[in-house]
Order: structure tokens, then sequence, then C-alpha cells
């Protein structure tokens, strides 16, 4: 049974301190697995070759968007969980669990096994087009095998951290990176399976996330428990959870459409290196967003409580909290990789074509990363509360409304440096909309609050 305790803290004690006991572990747990995304793009490039690089560029947005379902998942019931802890209803917060592990369960069987069914045309759609074909197919038919273990995990972590326990939930990330981490070089360079290799360590390394959250669940005390009357679909439930979780889904499903367009223009007008240099751009990005994430992810399930408990006055002093804070680590970040590009690049690889190329998409990619915090706090706002249509609004403002446009126009007039450009752009335009949308929503709160007294 979640302690009584960790649910008063949300609502009771400072908002910086709860806000940071929360945020840690999940920002440890992301840049663990950040690092762990790092450390196996240095041994494969190193190892492998640019190609391998390219390999990992082309199949893993694919394989995050099979387990981005059960993120989503995990997201829309942590929403209704949390808002059922702050309105002490431990009833629906355990049926709400239950749905989650049978939608979980079913719809990962059905999408894993129909993507290897049509794994090949997955991953020409995805861009492994000429050298690419062949590492990318090996392996991404690899790291397959480890999606739905990867759609628990992520579905689990968010449950966990509704919890109050967010320790526990930084494991299920910390487990496996750490996992890859050691198993990867075993593999790639001791056994010499080169990027097969590195397939098969991060399909381990998801199991073993997989395995850290049923135990969890099975022994660990808490107010969750797997029940067999509630496991029968609830569809008021389901259809709560999937009106907040196609949010992330919606957002990965962009994210891997991008993938589509950015991995197909980066090879007409770059070629195998381009894709390859976009794969480093995107390992350090993930490491730069590290407190942008952890912040946002901490702060979900105090503003559900918050929310839910009808504090309506510490939910608008936790939002300006945490944008205060992502915002000033995003931008301490953003001068270090600015100051130190060419030395981040040269841990990558030692092809100086790839790093010639890298260097310059870093550099203008990264020109309004301060700005990231905005838009994640923003959509985050409206899922921690309930509200589906903004949350998707605002989840799909940068890599739907800004940044696909952008890539397909931008690079007609600057070839290469027209879709390192679009990134910057969009990130501007998406701040820009978040913060007018979270001032109106503010104002109408307020006015609402006033005619209530």
């Amino acid at each position: 049974m979640i302690e009584q305790d960790k649910k008063k803290a949300f609502g009771t004690e400072p908002l910086s301190k709860v806000l940071i006991s929360q945020a840690i572990p999940a920002g440890i747990g992301i840049l663990i697995m950040s690092l762990y995304g790092i450390v196996d793009t240095i041994f494969v490039g190193r190892w492998v070759g640019s190609n391998g690089i390219g390999a990992i560029t082309v199949a893993m947005p694919i394989a995050f968007l099979i387990a981005s379902m059960g993120m989503a998942i995990g997201i829309g019931g942590s929403s209704i969980i949390s808002r059922a802890f702050g309105n002490n209803d431990d009833k629906k917060a355990n049926l709400t669990f239950n749905n989650m592990v049978l939608l979980n369960v079913i719809l990962n069987i059905i999408i894993v096994i129909s993507c290897y069914i049509f794994r090949s045309e997955l991953i020409t759609l995805f861009g492994a087009k000429g050298a690419l074909y062949e590492p990318s197919l090996e392996y991404f038919t690899i790291v397959l095998l480890g999606t739905p273990f990867l759609a628990w995990a992520m579905m689990c972590n968010n449950v966990i951290r509704s919890l109050g326990y967010p320790r526990m939930a930084m494991y299920t990330l910390v487990i496996p990176s750490i996992l890859n981490t050691i198993v990867d070089p075993i593999l790639i360079a001791g056994f010499d399976m080169g990027l097969a290799g590195a397939a098969w360590s991060t399909t381990i390394s998801y199991l073993a996330s997989f395995l850290y959250t049923v135990y969890f669940f099975a022994f660990k005390q808490n107010s969750l428990k797997v029940i067999r009357k509630y496991l029968f679909g609830n569809w008021k439930i389901i259809k709560e959870i999937f009106s907040i979780g196609s949010v992330t889904f919606a957002r990965q499903g962009t994210i891997s459409a991008l993938a589509v367009l950015l991995n197909n223009y980066l090879f007409s007008f770059g070629g195998e290196v381009a894709i390859s240099a976009y794969g480093i751009v995107s390992k350090v990005m993930m490491f730069v967003n590290v407190p942008a994430l952890g912040i946002t992810q901490g702060y979900v399930p105090i503003l559900g409580y918050n929310h839910g408990a009808k504090l309506f006055d510490r939910v608008n002093k936790l939002t300006a909290l945490a944008m205060k804070y992502a915002t000033g680590l995003a931008m301490i970040l953003f001068v270090v990789v600015m100051i130190f590009t060419p030395q981040i690049v040269s841990i990558f690889t030692t092809d100086n074509a790839l790093i010639d190329v890298t260097i310059p998409a870093i550099r203008y990619t990264f020109l309004a990363t301060p700005l990231i915090a905005i838009s994640l706090l923003g959509s985050a706002y409206f899922q921690a509360i309930g509200k589906a249509l903004p949350t998707m609004l605002l989840a799909l403002l940068k890599q739907g409304i800004f940044l696909i446009p952008l890539i397909l126009i931008l690079p007609r007039f600057f070839d290469l440096n027209g879709i390192w450009w679009a990134f910057p752009l969009s990130d501007i335009g998406a701040a820009f909309v978040t913060l007018v949308y979270l001032y109106y929503n503010r104002k109408r709160r307020s006015k609402f609050l006033k005619m209530q007294h």
C-alpha cells in the first residue's frame, strides 16, 4: 500500500523540495538511458563503422514506435492513477492498472508480429537505402524481439512514479542501461559479433528491465496488484487511458513520420554519411535534454495530485518553478555543447568525412536548445490535468506542425544545411505557441476561480 506520507508530500511539502525529489531520480534514469545510447553508438562507430551508426539511426525509431504503445498506456493510465490518489480512490487506481496490463500485452503481441512480417518494408521506408539496408535489417530483426519487454518497462516506469517511488522508477531505466554498457563491448569486440552484438546487448537489457518491474509489482509492497476480476476491459477506463495516452503515441508516431522523412531527405542531400551524422546529433540531443525531461517526469505526478486535490495555487507555482529549473539547466548545457562541439563529435568517430558533416550539424540544430523545456512542460501540464486535446496539440507542435514542413521546404533552397536549420526554427515556433497557450489557460482559470468565490 502506498504510504500516506508519500501521498501527502505532493500536496503539503515545499514545492522545490518535492519537485527535486521526483525530478532527480527521473533525470538520473534518463541520463543513464541516454548514456546507454551514446555508448552503443560509440562502440558501433569505432568497431563497426559509420554505416553501423546509420543502421541504428534507421532501426531505433521503429523500435521506439512499437514500444511507445506501452509508454502511451503508462502515461495515460498514470495520469488517472495520480488523480485517483488525489481523490483517495484506490479502487479506481487498481482498476486502471489492471486494464493497462491487459492493453499492453494484447496490443504489443499484435504489433510485434505484424512488424516482423513486414520488417524489410519497414526499414526501407525508414531510410535503409544503399549500404545501410543490410546492417539495418540485421539490427532491427534482433532488437524487435526485445520491444515487448521495453514497452512493458515504459508502462511500469510511469506507474511506479505515480505510486510515489521515483527511485524505483529510475531503476527501470538504470538497470538496462548499465547492463547494456557492460554487455556491449563484450559482444561487439570481445566475441567479434559486430552490429549483431550491439543488437543482442540492447535486447538483453530490455528483458532485464521487464524482469525488474515484474519483481516490483509481484514482491514489493504497494497499492497496485494484478487482480483477475479487474483485468477484464472496463471501457470507460480504457477510453480515458487512450484519450490521454494517445497523445504520447501520436507524438511518437509523428517522430517516426519525421524519421521517415528526415532519413530519406538526409540520404538525398548527403548520402549515408548525413544519416550517420544525424545519428550522432540525436544521441547528443538526448543527453542535453535530460534535465528538462527529468523535471518534466517529476512534475507530472505532483501536478496531477495537486490538481486532483484542487490545490490550484500550488499547480501554478509548481509550473513556474519547473519552467525556471528546466530552462536554466538547458541553457548551461547549450553553452557546453557549443564550446566543445569538435571534442564531443570525436568521441563517436574517427572518420574525418563524418566529423566534417557532424560538427556544423550539431551547432545548427542546437541553436534554440534552451527553449525546449517550455514545449515539454506545456504539453505535460495538460497531460497531468487530463486534458487530451491541448496535450495533443502542444505535443505535436515541434515535430508535426513546424519541423516536418520546414524539412520539406528548406533543403530545396539551402541543401543539407536547410535540414539542420529546421530544428532551431521549429523549437522557437513551438515555444512561442506553448507560452501563449499557457498564458490564456491561466487567465481563464483565474477568472473561473474568482467567479467561484
